[in-house]
């Protein structure tokens, strides 16, 4: 019967394909210069300049010099091209021009108008972007309106789809590494946290347009995030006029019990409710465009349900399950305008507020290894609310030059955490109330500068960056009877951080070869004050200058084959949360504590990646190779006489992550087309010896660990009549290595149908989650006389169903 289920779940997983259509979303390119006469070295102005094909010379595009002797000429897509120059007492004179895919923007420069006719060398110049893999091969675009499967849920489950990307304990992880740094609009901010992924299960995928990955960042970008980088880009409309957007969106999860709870316990939640209603609102007139996008999320969700089993070198057997019903509220409002009083100058203000509340209520019952006795049951009641408000100006100055750009931006973000926690505390001879209050207030200011010039063979990117960020926090414990809460560890932090940075990056091309190369340097000071009443933490921080180099060299062995080698260096600072010096006790017998003696972890990456192009089709391999120094990871370890395990940040030493990656994406018909995926990996963490401090010091040390793991997706859109889509999509996770053991395969099939009414004003959509329900997370953990195996049974199954309305 199982060799049977794992056929079947083959076959299935073979037959049907991926989230993500490929579909040509092309923007184009912008050719300009300047012509001069050659022996007076006066400019030539009202000159013609035309465009032809270069095989059949049909005419493409034309215009005249200006009163200064420029000229530009736009949307010319990708192609060989020649372009004549010709004016009154000149000769006429001619060039061949070869659009490439590197630049949007060409500066011819000079163009010298004499007796003598001299040809120029051949120019590349970018021209076009499709979705899916950029020509640069270092990005992926997707457009969420194609995630039919997935439409109505968060930008989180929306990502789960995409190819290269899987969803590990609710972040975010590319090529099977969590260090992913997430930007919103191509900028950091407490929404979505810094380095980390905090707010993205809760923002509705109906609010963003797109989705990038760039797993090979260049210098321009700050240096976080060994695994790369993921930028949402939120819708903006821009048609004249008014217009905008409304919808609804509606669904139910956990529909049946997938595992019983344990004895003594509150129901599990069942039939949870999903509402999600938004508008989107714009108006553009003459210099001047206004947008309002807002947002309101209502979700009730079987969190965690998960069961485990603790034992420990002395016989102890303890039994457990932590079962977490939550209740969220997420309001979001967007707004801004955007001004441009003249051809030169643009101007954006943009402000944006959240609110998200959550409320927890969980059930932690432990059992001895018969469960013939009831050891404790641990309730709790959190309650929670966030607030997150940024406000944005952008200045960008065009020069005459097409593609010469200055950008100065000022970003500013507050983000606060209020948080409660009340715990019943059951035990065989008495009962306790215990309760902890946490409030924290996040303060991000930052500054950036950008210059951008095109050249005739590609650009020069130069500019600085200015963050200052403060993070004061208390944390206040109020114990009942016979608490097991450590008041000492309670009292005050501060965290406050300071990076200036400069970047410079220059690209190169021509007919067969591309460069891009930069050089970012930053200086990073973080200091972590600590209240001196704390009886394990002190004070404590870091500071370093370091340079963050990237290269990117590339041979276009023809118009449908292309090599690229990637290098660059990055960083990974530890979070806040990660060096909280407070334990956390939503699961008192299993305690997340941080610590302040974490130091950033620095990964070299090397790259290898090839493209090859077909009529409806692509290809994208490659394979790398990671070298992570001074590696962050979470290591749990006990104390002598005691069953709790204290779960802290360690720096573990140098590890490697080694794979391979392929992604496929084919128009088989009219009607169906499919991408699918395929990553292998080894991750590989070599012997170490820490010391975790809390609540006494205590050494582990770890054997050299290493696993081969990966993953597969392949997803399928079908094209029906009467414009409806249909879309299947499967995701396989192989086996792969967690800190201090090992997370076991997983398995899921999503499925998603979309159809256009009132004349494609209209859209009715029908999707479900997880529709096996076959998506379940199990756990190996080896520790300092210990081995915890669980499995958690959260709600994965959600079927939804939606409609929006343009205007």
């Amino acid at each position: 019967m199982l060799k049977l289920k794992k056929n079947v779940t083959l076959i299935l997983f073979l037959m049907f394909a991926s989230a993500m259509e490929a579909e040509a979303q092309t923007f184009k390119a912008t050719i300009s210069g300047l012509l001069k006469d050659g022996k007076s070295k006066n400019i030539i102005p009202y000159a013609n300049v035309v465009v032809k094909n270069k095989s059949d010379q049909k005419f493409i595009a034309g215009t005249i010099t200006d009163e200064e002797g420029r000229f530009k000429l736009g949307d010319l897509a990708s192609g060989t091209y020649t372009i004549a120059f010709s004016s009154v007492g000149h000769l006429n004179k001619t060039q061949e021009i070869t659009i490439g895919t590197l630049n949007a923007f060409l500066d011819l420069g000079e163009i010298i108008l004499t007796e003598d006719s001299k040809s120029l060398n051949e120019i590349t110049v970018t021209s076009k972007s499709t979705e899916g893999l950029s020509d640069k091969m270092d990005k992926k675009t997707f457009t969420l309106s194609n995630n039919v499967s997935q439409a109505g849920g968060s930008v989180l489950q929306a990502m789960q789809n995409l190819p290269g990307v899987t969803i590990q304990d609710g972040k975010i992880q590319l090529r099977g590494n969590d260090k992913v740094a997430v930007l919103v609009d191509g900028r950091q901010n407490a929404m979505t946290g810094f380095g980390t992924q905090t707010g993205l299960d809760n923002i509705p995928a109906s609010a963003i347009e797109r989705i990038e990955m760039i797993n090979n960042p260049s210098a321009k970008y700050d240096a976080n995030g060994n695994a790369g980088i993921i930028n949402i880009i939120y819708k903006k409309n821009k048609q004249e006029g008014f217009n905008g957007k409304i919808g609804l969106t509606t669904g139910l999860g956990a529909l049946w019990v997938r595992q019983e709870n344990l004895p003594t316990i509150r129901p599990q939640y069942q039939a949870t409710p999903k509402i999600n209603p938004s508008v989107s609102l714009n108006y553009r007139k003459n210099k001047l465009n206004t947008f309002l996008q807002g947002d309101w999320l209502y979700t009730q969700t079987l969190n965690r349900n998960e069961f485990a089993i603790r034992t420990y070198t002395d016989g102890t057997v303890i039994n457990q399950q932590v079962k977490r019903n939550r209740t969220t509220t997420y309001t979001t409002v967007k707004t801004g305008i955007d001004w441009n009083p003249d051809e030169q100058n643009a101007f954006t203000v943009s402000a944006y507020f959240n609110r998200e509340k959550i409320l927890d209520r969980g059930d932690i019952p432990y059992f001895n290894a018969n469960f013939a006795q009831r050891l404790r049951l641990w309730q709790f009641l959190e309650d929670e609310v966030k607030y997150t408000a940024t406000g944005s100006v952008i200045y960008q100055y065009k020069f005459k030059q097409p593609g010469h750009l200055l950008n100065a931006g000022f970003n500013y973000t507050w983000h606060r955490e209020d948080e409660k926690y009340f715990f019943t505390n059951i035990m065989p001879t008495f009962t306790g109330e215990d309760a902890f209050k946490l409030l924290s207030d996040e303060h991000v200011a930052d500054f950036n500068l950008d210059y951008i010039k095109p050249l005739k063979q590609g650009r020069i990117e130069t500019g600085i960056k200015f963050r200052r960020r403060t993070i004061p926090t208390n944390m206040e414990f109020f114990p009942g009877l016979n608490s097991p809460i450590d008041v000492n560890a309670g009292g005050w932090a501060d965290y406050k951080e300071t990076i200036p940075a400069v970047y410079a990056n220059y690209v190169l091309e021509n007919n067969h070869f591309e460069l891009e190369a930069g050089l970012r340097f930053e200086y990073v000071k973080v200091q972590y004050d600590v209240n001196p009443n704390h009886n394990t933490y002190k004070s404590d921080g870091y500071d370093y200058v370091r340079p963050f180099p990237n290269l990117r060299l590339a041979y276009k062995i023809d118009a449908q084959n292309k090599l690229s080698i990637f290098f660059n260096r990055r960083v990974d600072r530890p979070n806040e949360v990660d060096i909280r010096i407070f334990p956390k006790y939503d699961e008192p017998e299993l305690l997340k504590v941080g610590n302040p003696t974490l130091r950033p972890q620095f990964t070299n990456t090397f790259e290898f990646g090839h493209r090859l192009n077909w009529t409806k089709g692509n290809v994208y391999t490659a394979v790398y190779h990671k070298v992570i120094d001074a590696t962050i990871t979470r290591i749990a370890t006990t104390v002598p006489g005691s069953t709790i395990l204290y779960n802290i940040f360690q720096n573990a030493g140098r590890s490697y992550n080694t794979g391979a990656e392929l992604v496929l994406q084919q128009e088989l018909a009219n009607w169906f087309s499919f991408n699918t995926s395929i990553a292998v990996y080894q991750n590989t963490i070599k012997a170490f010896s820490i010391t975790n401090q809390y609540p006494v010091p205590t050494v582990y040390h770890m054997d050299e660990e290493k696993i081969t793991s990966g993953n597969a997706k392949v997803n399928a859109m079908f094209k029906l009549p009467k414009q409806t889509q249909l879309q299947l999509s499967a995701v396989y996770l192989a086996k792969d290595i967690v800190p201090q053991g090992t997370i076991g395969s997983r398995f899921s099939m999503d499925l998603g149908a979309k159809k256009q009414i009132q004349k494609g004003k209209g859209e009715l959509f029908l999707n479900g989650t997880d529709i096996l329900n076959t998506l379940k997370i199990k756990r190996e953990i080896k520790g300092n006389g210990f081995t915890l195996n669980s499995t958690d049974y959260l709600e994965t199954q959600v079927f939804r169903i939606g409609y929006s309305y343009k205007f």
